[in-house]
């Protein structure tokens, strides 16, 4: 199930003169990005992760509107508690995307129309439009509710999975992005029947272990299950002082250190963080803790201001302390991107070249002044 247009949705829905129009979510700004657009607006070349320059080249009509992260991350709990009520088992992929197994629901109700009637529920209790596709593996359903966009259903019956994604462009394929797709394409791979019938061994050469993975998923061959949803899932460090110590200074930039450290761990793994926590014990060993919910992100910037709001509310004894800790959780996986709905291009080519030089020298070798 995968919520349509979702920052769209989420400003616009109560808003009857902006539907239907090309409306892009981002900093109008030439130093801009885009987070997210409407279908009108895609129809145009428009997509995510555009330069607002570009995006207002392609599509000068727009309406252009700033995102609110905070309202994305309520609506995404929202639709995650109705989804919770009533499925067996679910897993939250992304923000604003579910896996359902609904596995032996067809013996007693009938699986589409099970998942029909969800999807009419979400629309009535939250007002957003979604999507889903229906078939005995994530691959063939994600196609499907691609396919079954915007705010349809497509259902893939079994045995016909093959069949369904063969005439589609590699692209389709989860996993191909764009520059996959032009290498495909170099070597005369441009649908996925082609693909899927390509020795496995010789995409195995194109693309190593990618290859094998992307033969098979162009097959209709996808095992993984449904991950069973939990918000229990964290990242967490913390370090104890060889001293106790009163330096409120030097207590700052170690946890700012941390949340920066954890960051990176964060968008590593392609995670979003709606918690953070600070933990703090004093010299006589007692432990204080206090934590904040908050829009979905994975950045520096706006993390170290909630710690340091946290610390600030959090260290009212004056006494040393012994111990510091800092935790990220309800994790869920994400574009880091949209978290990033106020930075400039310049900020997130920043933030993406401070990365890549952790990831080929190591987490240490970069990092902010404090």
């Amino acid at each position: 199930m995968d919520l349509d247009s979702f920052f769209v949705s989420v400003e616009c829905r109560d808003n009857e003169e902006l539907k239907g129009k090309p409306i892009i979510i981002g900093g109008a700004s030439d130093r801009g990005v885009v987070a997210s657009c409407s279908y009108e607006a895609r129809k145009f070349g428009v997509h995510s992760a555009m330069s607002s320059k570009m995006a207002r080249r392609l599509c000068p009509q727009a309406i252009w509107i700033r995102g609110d992260m905070e309202k994305y991350s309520k609506c995404s709990n929202e639709i995650t508690e109705i989804i919770a009520e009533s499925a067996p088992v679910f897993e939250k992929s992304s923000i604003d995307e579910f896996y359902l197994d609904v596995s032996g629901m067809d013996r007693f109700f009938g699986c589409y129309k099970w998942t029909k009637e969800l999807k009419q529920r979400i629309m009535n209790q939250s007002g957003l439009p979604i999507s889903f596709g229906l078939s005995v593996n994530k691959t063939i359903s994600k196609i499907a509710t691609g396919e079954g966009k915007p705010n349809g259903a497509k259902e893939v019956p079994s045995g016909t999975e093959k069949g369904f994604i063969a005439p589609m462009p590699v692209s389709k394929i989860p996993m191909v992005g764009e520059k996959t797709t032009q290498y495909l394409n170099s070597l005369g791979i441009v649908d996925v029947k082609t693909l899927s019938n390509m020795p496995v061994e010789v995409m195995q050469s194109l693309l190593g272990k990618n290859g094998i993975l992307l033969w098979q998923r162009a097959n209709a061959i996808d095992h993984t299950p449904v991950e069973p949803y939990s918000e229990r899932k964290s990242v967490s460090t913390e370090t104890t002082f060889e001293a106790d110590t009163i330096d409120v200074k030097m207590i700052r930039s170690v946890i700012l250190k941390m949340v920066e450290e954890l960051c990176f761990s964060l968008r590593k793994e392609g995670w979003l963080t709606g918690c953070i926590t600070l933990k703090l014990r004093y010299s006589n060993f007692d432990t204080c803790t206090k934590q904040k919910s908050i829009p979905y992100t994975a950045s520096d910037e706006v993390l170290m201001q909630h710690i340091k709001e946290l610390f600030d509310s959090l260290y009212n004894r004056r006494m040393l302390i012994r111990l510091v800790g800092v935790r990220l959780s309800h994790l869920v996986h994400g574009n880091y991107q949209i978290s990033l709905f106020e930075d400039s291009a310049k900020k997130i080519n920043l933030y993406q070249a401070m990365d890549k030089i952790r990831y080929k020298f190591g987490e240490d070798k970069v990092g902010r002044a404090v």
